[in-house]
Parts: structure tokens; C-alpha cells; sequence
């Protein structure tokens, strides 16, 4: 176990986990010139060795094989082995980035941080948004938002379906909100309808933070169309996310008076892809030992705001008696 990886040294990192996911952080692990792809883990050997194959890597049989062998790991696993995979691989002295959410409750991501700060690990969660260029463009102009719209919506495939919608999709933009806002939120009101699985597929939530901040935020794997955008507004501009296409308008009153004059502008934004982004900065965090920007503290923020969401729509199911709502079991 090393405490630091010298500049000229590549991260040894293995991938847990070779479903989707796990295949896209294995491909861009092996295009960043900083880290070195050593294995992969996954019960499905042949799953396994279809990754390793694909990328120029070897399985390892478990995931106590890794230790010695590797410096970090991605933790891609479903979300109810999160917290004991991430668990075992940092008490094994690797560094880990967990995907979202970073567990199945929030005693989970309790043992998460506190196996993380007992190991002395980073323990990064894989909230790739918060790397998206857009979401970079606009930190820098910040002014104190009041007033968001969001929607993420998606068409149905196959796979997350262990989870709610409000879990697997719509946390990305409630751990966004609470990194743009930086408060607490104050009261929610929820709504939540299973469409296709016996989980909750389509969600709205409005979420009003204590600087007076309100967002409505619309999540679904059910529609017809791809659509991930937020628009914001702060004193005399309105800002417009589009995270698909990775860029951010800028419209400020320019002039206020009685026919008023609108300054539009983009903000600069370099092109990259959010993972290759969030996994090139674990790796820095994992070489220079500073902590992830986003930590186990903002992974767990996000979780128990789902959580909060998720209690709403059940409550308002309950009012309009929808019936029973299917929930994972950790979070009941």
C-alpha cells in the first residue's frame, strides 16, 4: 500500500464490477495516460474476461486478489453491493471511486466514510455530472440562484431497474443543486409514478432551500425523448444548462430600462467527457492524496436528499391512494 504515487508513476487501478458501467470506466481507464488498467473483477467470468479482453487486462478472481496489485479501484457493481464492496476495498488499503448512489441507504454510506476515514482512503462517488463543461462554466458565475428548472429525462432501457428513478437518475441533479445552492433544504413536496417497473419511473419534486432558493426538478426513463437541461436565474440573467451538448447560456439585462437590451453569451466550456473528466481527478486525488471534490460527505448530501424525495412521493402517493409503492428494501 502506498501512501503517494510518484509523478512519473501510473495508477495501478482495477474495475469491480464489468457490466455497462463497469466497461465504460475499464475504456477509459485504458485511454488515460495516468493510470494503468491491472484487472478486473466481476462473479461473471466470462463477463470478466470479456472486458479484460476488450481492454488488454487480466481478471483477478476476487476482489482480495487486488490487494497489494492495485492503488485504487471503480466500484461498478449493483447499487446494494456498494457499500460492502467499497467497504472490503478500502479496509484492503485501495482508494475508491464508488458509482452513484454511493449505497443503498445512508447507514451503508455511513460505513462507507467511516471504513474510508478509518483506512485513511480517498473514497470518491461517481456524481460525473458535477464534471460535466457545462457544469464547469457556470460555477465561476454563481450569484446566489433562486430559482431552477430541471429535467433529465430518458427513454427505457433495461438496466437499473433495481432502483427508483429518483436513485439512479434524478440524484445527479439533486447533488448539483446542492453544490450551487450551498444550503440546506427546508421543505419538499413530491410526486412519483410507477410506469414499467414496480419502481418508481417518473418523478417531480420542488425543493425549497433555506436562502429562499426553489427548484422544481422532473426525472423519468420512461419518455420519448433524451432531454438533460437545467436553467437557472440569479439578479437580471437567466443561465440555460444543456448537459448533452456540454454547454451554457449566459442572458444578462444589458440595459434595464423600459425596452430593455438583453448581452447574450456563451460560457466557455471545453469540451470533455464527464467520466474521462471525474476519473482523470480521482486519479490526481489518488497521487497527491487531496481530497475528491466529490467526497463521501457530498455522496452521502445527495442520498439523503433522495431519500427525502423518495419519503415525499410515497407520502403523496399514500394521500392519493396510488397504492403501495415498490421500495428498495435497505431504504424502507
Amino acid at each position: 500500500m502506498s501512501l503517494g504515487i510518484q509523478p512519473d508513476q501510473k495508477v495501478r487501478v482495477a474495475v469491480v464490477g464489468a457490466g455497462d458501467f463497469g466497461r465504460n470506466h475499464a475504456r477509459v481507464y485504458r485511454e488515460l495516460a495516468s493510470a494503468e488498467l491491472v484487472g478486473i473483477v466481476d462473479p461473471s467470468a466470462d463477463r470478466a474476461a470479456q472486458i479484460a479482453a476488450e481492454f488488454y487486462t487480466k481478471v483477478f478472481p476476487n476482489i482480495e486478489s487486488l490487494a497489494g496489485n492495485v492503488d485504487a479501484a471503480s466500484v461498478a457493481v449493483p447499487t446494494v453491493a456498494h457499500a460492502s464492496v467499497g467497504t472490503r476495498l478500502l479496509e484492503l488499503g485501495i482508494d475508491v471511486i464508488v458509482e452513484k448512489p454511493m449505497a443503498a441507504s445512508l447507514a451503508e454510506a455511513d460505513a462507507l466514510l467511516s471504513s474510508a476515514a478509518s483506512a485513511g482512503r480517498i473514497l470518491q462517488v461517481g456524481h460525473l455530472e458535477r464534471f460535466n463543461p457545462a457544469i464547469v462554466a457556470v460555477m465561476p458565475v454563481l450569484n446566489r440562484p433562486l430559482y431552477f428548472e430541471v429535467h433529465r429525462l430518458g427513454v427505457f432501457t433495461p438496466r437499473s431497474l433495481d432502483i427508483d428513478v429518483v436513485y439512479d437518475v434524478m440524484i445527479h441533479d439533486l447533488d448539483i443543486l446542492l453544490a450551487l445552492v450551498d444550503a440546506p433544504v427546508v421543505d419538499i413536496k413530491a410526486i412519483g409514478i410507477p410506469v414499467l417497473t414496480d419502481k418508481v419511473d417518473i418523478a417531480h419534486a420542488r425543493l425549497d432551500f433555506a436562502t429562499g432558493a426553489v427548484a422544481n426538478v422532473t426525472a423519468s426513463r420512461v419518455s420519448t425523448e433524451r432531454v438533460r437541461k437545467m436553467r437557472f436565474f440569479q439578479q437580471h440573467e437567466y443561465i440555460s444548462v444543456d448537459f448533452t451538448r456540454q454547454d451554457a447560456l449566459r442572458v444578462r439585462v444589458a440595459d434595464p430600462g423600459p425596452q430593455p437590451k438583453f448581452d447574450f453569451a456563451a460560457l466557455p466550456a471545453e469540451r470533455e467527457e464527464p467520466l474521462r473528466a471525474e476519473l482523470r481527478a480521482f486519479l490526481e486525488s489518488v497521487r497527491t492524496r487531496r481530497a475528491p471534490m466529490v467526497d463521501g460527505a457530498a455522496g452521502r448530501r445527495a442520498l439523503a436528499l433522495a431519500d427525502q424525495v423518495m419519503a415525499g412521493i410515497l407520502e403523496h402517493g399514500r394521500r392519493v391512494q396510488l397504492g403501495a409503492f415498490a421500495i428498495p428494501q435497505a431504504n424502507r
